[in-house]
C-alpha cells in the first residue's frame, strides 16, 4: 500500500544522527497497531482543530495563495477552504490552522512541541502527490500512508526533543518540526536516502527560530504560524533535494560552523532512544479546553473548584498554585497581558477562567472576555509554588506526569481542600476516557464549517479504521472542501 520504498543510494557519508533519521524515514516499518491507531485519532484532532481555527479572522487571514491568483488547480487543498495551492504553500496554510489555536497534541520533554505540527506537510502533499498520480494513470497514496508518515514525523521530532533542549539555547521547538517534516517529506518526494539525508543537512543548517515571541514582553502571534512556516520550509527543502540540491556532510559536528558549534553550545545532538513508535503511543491529547498543556491539569483543578468557590469570588484571600519548573518557566506571568497569544500562555489567567466560568474556550482569550476585571485580581492573588516531585515525575519517563495543585484562601480563614490533578485526561494513562471525548471534540469542530449532513459522511468514513486507511488520500480529502 506504501509507496516510499526507495533505494539508499549514499554519495557521501553525513553525520550520522542525519544518517539515523534518513534509514529510519525511508525503511523503518511500524509494526505497532496502536501507533496507528493513535495516529488515526491525532489526524481527526489536527484537522477539526483546524477548522475550529477558520471561525477566527486573525487565523484566515493568513490563509490562501501567498500572493493574489498564486493557486494551483489540481494542487494540495486547504480543508475548510476553497483553496488548491502549490504543496509548498498549503503546507504553510494548514500547519497553520492546526496550530492557530494551541489545540492540537502535545509531547513534553527537555524541549516542548507539538508534533502534530508536522500534518501541514503530510496532509499538503499528501493530497498533491496523490492528485497528481491518478493524473497520470497511476496509484494513488492512502490515509494509512499519511499516518505512516504522521508516527514517524512524530517519532523523530518526539524522541529529538527528549535529550535535546533547544529552549535552554532560546531557540524555539519548531526547529525540529522543521527537521522532522523534512526527513517525511523528502520520503514522500521518492527521495534516497542520498536526497533524504541532503535535505535534512539542509534543514539543520537553516538554523532555528527564536523563542522571543513566545515569552514576554513579547509574546505574540507568530507562536501561531510558526509550525506552518516550518513545515512550509520542510517541503522547499525536499523539492530542492529531489531536484538534485547537495548537501552537507558536517551540518551538525562541522568544528566552529556546525549547527552544534554555532547554536547548540557545542553540545552534540543525540537521540534519546531507539527510533521506533514511543511518541505516537505516548502523545498527550488537548481534549477538554485549548489551554499551554503544562497548565492543564491547573484548569482541570480550577473546574473542580468552581462550584465550590463560584459565589464566594469576592472573600478570596489568596490561590496557591503548585506546579512544576517547567511550568514556572513558560507560562508564570505577571503583568498585563496584552493579546489571545499571551493569555493562552499564563497560568494565572487560565485558573483564573477556570474558576470563574467554569470553563475555558478559545474565545476565553479573546479581548471581550480579558478586560473582565475580575481576572486580573484573581491573578494578583495568586502565588505559584514549585513541587519538585512534580518536576522529578514531568522528566520520568515511566510516569511522564503534567501535575498541578490549587488551592483557594478565603479571608475568613477557611480554605477548599488541596485539588491536585497528575495526569491530564489527554495522557495515555487515560486514553480509556480520553479516545472517545477526541471523537466528540472531532465532531464538534466539524459542524463549525460543515452542514450536519457532510459532517455524518466524514465520520462514517474516517471512524471506520479498516475502510478509513485503505481510502485514497485525495478521495478523504476532498470531503474537507467546501
Amino acid at each position: 500500500m506504501s509507496g516510499f520504498e526507495n533505494s539508499a543510494d549514499k554519495e557521501m557519508t553525513f553525520d550520522p544522527l542525519i544518517e539515523e533519521i534518513a534509514d529510519y524515514t525511508l525503511n523503518a516499518h511500524i509494526e505497532s497497531e496502536e501507533a496507528y491507531r493513535i495516529a488515526q485519532h491525532v489526524l481527526l484532532d489536527s484537522l477539526g482543530t483546524g477548522l475550529l481555527a477558520l471561525r477566527f479572522p486573525e487565523c484566515a487571514k493568513h490563509l490562501g495563495p501567498i500572493v493574489p491568483g498564486a493557486s494551483l488547480p489540481g494542487g494540495a487543498r486547504v480543508p475548510g477552504t476553497r483553496y488548491e495551492l502549490d504543496p509548498v504553500h498549503a503546507a504553510f496554510n494548514i500547519g497553520c490552522m492546526i496550530r492557530w489555536l494551541d489545540y492540537n497534541d502535545t509531547w513534553l520533554a527537555a524541549e516542548w512541541g507539538h508534533p502534530s505540527d508536522n500534518l501541514g506537510c503530510i496532509v499538503a502533499l499528501a493530497d498533491y502527490i496523490s492528485r497528481s498520480r491518478v493524473a497520470e494513470g497511476k496509484m494513488p497514496l492512502y490515509v494509512k500512508d499519511i499516518l505512516t508518515m504522521s508516527i514517524k514525523a512524530h517519532e523523530i521530532q518526539g524522541v529529538l526533543a527528549l535529550e535535546n533542549s533547544l529552549n535552554r539555547v532560546g531557540l524555539d521547538h519548531v526547529h525540529l518540526v522543521k527537521i522532522a517534516s523534512t526527513a517525511v517529506a523528502t520520503a514522500m518526494l521518492g527521495g534516497t536516502k542520498a536526497e533524504v539525508c541532503s535535505a535534512l543537512s539542509n534543514a539543520w543548517i537553516d538554523g532555528a527560530s527564536l523563542r522571543t515571541y513566545r515569552h514576554a514582553p513579547n509574546t505574540g502571534s507568530r507562536k501561531s504560524w510558526a509550525a506552518g512556516d516550518a513545515t512550509s520550509r520542510a517541503v522547499r527543502l525536499a523539492l530542492m533535494a529531489v531536484g538534485g540540491e547537495m548537501g552537507y556532510a558536517t551540518a551538525l559536528s562541522a568544528k566552529t560552523w556546525g549547527f552544534q558549534d554555532v547554536l547548540f553550545r557545542g553540545k552534540e545532538l543525540t537521540l534519546g532512544r531507539e527510533l521506533g513508535s514511543y511518541v505516537m503511543e505516548n502523545i498527550l491529547f488537548k481534549i477538554s479546553f485549548p489551554a499551554e498543556f503544562h497548565a492543564q491539569t491547573a484548569v482541570e483543578c480550577a473546574l473542580e473548584l468552581h462550584p465550590l468557590v463560584n459565589e464566594r469570588i469576592g472573600e478570596i484571600k489568596s490561590i496557591t498554585l503548585t506546579t512544576h519548573q517547567s511550568a514556572i518557566r513558560i507560562i508564570d506571568k505577571k503583568g498585563p497581558l496584552f493579546n489571545p497569544a499571551d493569555r493562552d500562555h499564563c497560568l494565572q489567567y487560565m485558573v483564573a477562567i477556570g474558576l470563574l466560568y467554569g470553563t475555558l474556550t478559545a474565545e476565553h482569550y479573546e479581548e471581550s472576555i480579558a478586560k473582565d476585571p475580575r481576572i486580573d485580581a484573581l491573578r494578583a492573588k495568586m502565588i505559584v509554588t514549585e513541587e519538585e516531585q512534580y518536576s522529578k515525575d514531568y522528566l520520568d519517563p515511566d510516569k511522564r506526569s503534567i501535575a498541578n495543585a490549587v488551592q483557594i484562601h478565603f479571608q475568613d480563614g477557611t480554605s477548599t481542600e488541596k485539588v491536585v490533578c497528575e495526569y491530564p485526561i489527554g495522557h495515555r494513562r487515560r486514553r480509556t476516557e480520553g479516545l472517545p471525548k477526541v471523537i466528540e471534540k472531532f465532531e464538534t469542530n466539524l459542524v463549525t464549517r460543515f452542514p450536519r449532513r457532510k459532517s455524518y459522511d466524514i465520520l462514517d468514513l474516517t471512524l471506520d479504521y479498516e475502510r478509513f486507511i485503505q481510502t485514497p488520500c485525495q478521495d478523504f480529502l476532498s470531503l474537507f472542501v467546501i
